[in-house]
């Protein structure tokens, strides 16, 4: 037997063993956090999300849309059931994020989420709705409010991307990839076990410097990242940003009208995903209509703060009432 032929039959028993443990991961990790909500098929994309509360008349309901690689549970972690005591929530998981589908090469960029968004809105025959938007869900929420600015009554940004960056922070670098092919390939064979060994020096760019909430893993959602679907949409989103942000962020002027909707900003002075200068204090100086609140903390405040979150969204409602 040659020594090419054993090196073949040992790479092939190398991948398969990766390919196995994956999948055994991911069946896992559905078994402990399963869908939650309910399904919605819009045009190329199958939006899962979770509804609590009831509005009362006149008020918007509260849409809450979670950032890159992530999904609703880092809201329904504490946050929806709490303005649910108040307020229709509706917590969505983007399309190809959590339990979310998407068409192949379809909504993974802003203005297609947007759109799916809204056609969502228009089966659960909302009108008007106050959206959530954290870190890359802000700038998804900036794009309805451009794109469909007479569905959206108010905006809460918690540590939003506002403005493209031409650092990618070190968290995301490993998703940076390129072709629908290579996603593929490396989620299923390598993303889980690399994110498994190196989650120790990942998790405190995430949510440093403040620490990860008891329960995250579970509760939090956490564990969903492990599936390779996560890893797929994520890298599909990333490599979309660019085609989309530069346009959105020549408009943001639009959001200054008098009769426009109430802006909150929330951000972390130590986040280190996203610099609260350049993405907060820049977009409030474009926007003056925009309430800007910083405070001691990191980047994943809906689920380190709720608290918090839950002050300024309602802050928010209020003024929208107004």
């Amino acid at each position: 037997m040659s020594v090419t032929y054993i090196a073949l039959i040992v790479l092939l028993a190398t991948l398969g063993g990766l390919w196995l443990f994956t999948l055994r991961v991911a069946v896992g990790v559905e078994e402990k956090i399963p869908a939650a909500g309910k399904f919605a098929d819009v045009t190329n994309a199958r939006l899962h999300y979770l509804e609590r509360g009831e509005s009362r008349q006149g008020e918007p309901p509260i849409v809450m849309l979670h950032g890159l690689g992530g999904h609703l549970h880092h809201f329904n972690f504490a946050l929806v059931d709490d303005l649910a005591k108040d307020a229709r929530v509706i917590a969505v998981d983007r399309p190809g994020s959590g339990y979310s589908s998407r068409d192949y090469g379809k909504a993974t960029k802003l203005t297609e989420q947007a759109d799916a968004i809204v056609a969502l809105l228009d089966q659960l025959e909302i009108r008007r709705a106050l959206f959530v938007g954290h870190s890359l869900g802000g700038a998804l929420s900036l794009t309805l409010a451009i794109r469909h600015p007479t569905r959206v009554a108010g905006l809460t940004l918690i540590a939003p991307l506002t403005h493209l960056s031409d650092r990618l922070s070190p968290v995301f670098r490993g998703i940076a990839i390129k072709g629908r092919a290579a996603r593929v390939l490396i989620a299923h064979l390598l993303a889980t076990p690399m994110y498994i060994l190196n989650r120790r020096k990942i998790m405190p760019y995430i949510f440093g410097p403040e620490i990860v909430p008891s329960g995250y893993a579970t509760r939090g959602g956490g564990l969903l990242t492990l599936r390779p679907s996560q890893y797929i949409g994520a890298s599909g989103d990333l490599g979309e940003v660019a085609e989309v942000m530069p346009d959105i962020e020549a408009r943001y002027e639009e959001l200054n009208r008098h009769e426009g909707f109430p802006i909150d900003l929330l951000y972390g002075r130590e986040d280190r995903i996203l610099d609260y200068r350049r993405q907060g204090e820049a977009f409030a100086q474009r926007v003056p209509t925009c309430r800007l609140t910083l405070v001691s903390g990191g980047h994943m405040l809906p689920l380190t703060q709720p608290a918090l979150c839950a002050a300024t969204i309602r802050a928010t409602l209020a003024a929208a009432r107004a």
